[in-house]
């Protein structure tokens, strides 16, 4: 069984390397590894007790001609499949259901809002998944294997795996909340340009991750409400519980958003009165040194040269002059309703 938990994003030339893992779940806890040559050994795996689940790899060479080929789904299904680029959503066919759910990318040296993307199919008789990117979710399934306690069914899978995806959701926003904890109380103290860049980098990742995970909820939401004969009671109730813990994270993030916008309003006020304080000192200073600035430039006419300069009442013209001029300025700034 090949397992290449970090495969590079160009194609491979070995058909075999799109296969991740692949077993055969008997039905009873236990689960046998499969190889891409049993895959096309497989057949409708209808005469088997159990059934199968196919994890491959999305860019490798082999997957798209096992979907188009060996595990005879429709076209459209391997098209949704194989996307580049797609929305976290269920789709119900005549043969079966296909899901795209997201999670948060914790592999390292990735930004956890760059979501990572899983793709199902499942028709009640196996499970068919691709991904690009390695998901916590998927070892969560082989630790399960490995202690004897598997899935027993592929609605039990297919569960196994949304919550797993959806459990790691919980501590990434917790974090957020404790980032906006911190900020908070820095308000007060922390220089402003940094304070914008941590709320600004806050915000921009609950927005990234609400984008997929709000339409993640409404995926599980259809699954459950979807009357497909392969999914019991009771697998409806847990999947309902999932759909429940996406709703509270997706509640969680809206108010980191409301969080983040309060913080930065308050830091917005903040800088406003200090830049008022700041103003109002110079406005003083301005005002003491003003009369003083009159005074001497008043003082320190320069008439030499100039008509009427021997006219006594020369250098009371200039300052009624002054006087009229300032009410001009006053009158046209009225006017203008600068004041």
């Amino acid at each position: 069984m090949n397992d290449p938990e970090n495969p590079p994003t160009t194609q491979r030339k070995d058909a075999s390397a799109a296969l991740i893992g692949a077993f055969w779940f008997d039905g009873g806890k236990g689960a046998t590894a499969m190889s891409w040559a049993d895959l096309h050994e497989l057949g409708d795996a209808r005469d088997r007790p159990g059934f199968p689940w196919i994890h491959l790899q999305r860019e490798a060479v082999g997957t798209r001609e096992f979907l188009s080929g060996s595990s005879g789904l429709p076209d459209i299904v391997c098209e949704a499949m194989l996307a580049a680029e797609s929305r976290p959503r269920t789709t119900a066919f005549d043969e079966g259901i296909m899901i795209d759910i997201r999670g948060v990318n914790l592999n390292p040296e990735e930004d956890t809002e760059d979501m990572v993307s899983l793709r199902l199919w499942c028709d009640g008789r196996r499970v068919i998944s691709v991904r690009r990117r390695r998901l916590m979710a998927v070892d969560d399934v082989r630790e399960a294997i490995r202690r004897n306690f598997a899935p027993t069914t592929p609605a039990e899978l297919v569960i196994m795996l949304a919550d797993g995806l959806t459990v790691r959701m919980g501590s990434v926003i917790s974090t957020l909340d404790e980032r906006i904890d911190d900020l908070e109380e820095a308000v007060v103290t922390a220089e402003s340009h940094e304070l914008r860049l941590q709320l600004s980098a806050i915000r921009r990742e609950a927005i990234g991750l609400r984008r997929f995970i709000g339409p993640n909820r409404e995926a599980i939401q259809r699954l459950v409400n979807d009357p497909v004969d392969w999914m019991a009671q009771g697998d409806r109730l847990r999947l309902r519980e999932v759909a429940d813990k996406i709703t509270r994270y997706v509640e969680e993030l809206d108010s980191a958003r409301e969080r983040a916008a309060v913080v930065q309003d308050e830091l917005s006020s903040k800088l406003a009165e200090r830049l008022n304080k700041n103003t109002y000192v110079l406005s003083v200073i301005a005002a003491i040194f003003l009369p003083l600035g009159l005074l001497t430039g008043l003082l320190g006419i320069n008439v030499g040269g100039i008509p009427g300069e021997q006219w006594p009442w020369s250098f009371a013209s200039v300052g009624v002059g002054l006087v009229v001029l300032g009410f001009v300025e006053y009158w046209l700034l009225k006017k203008l309703r600068w004041i």
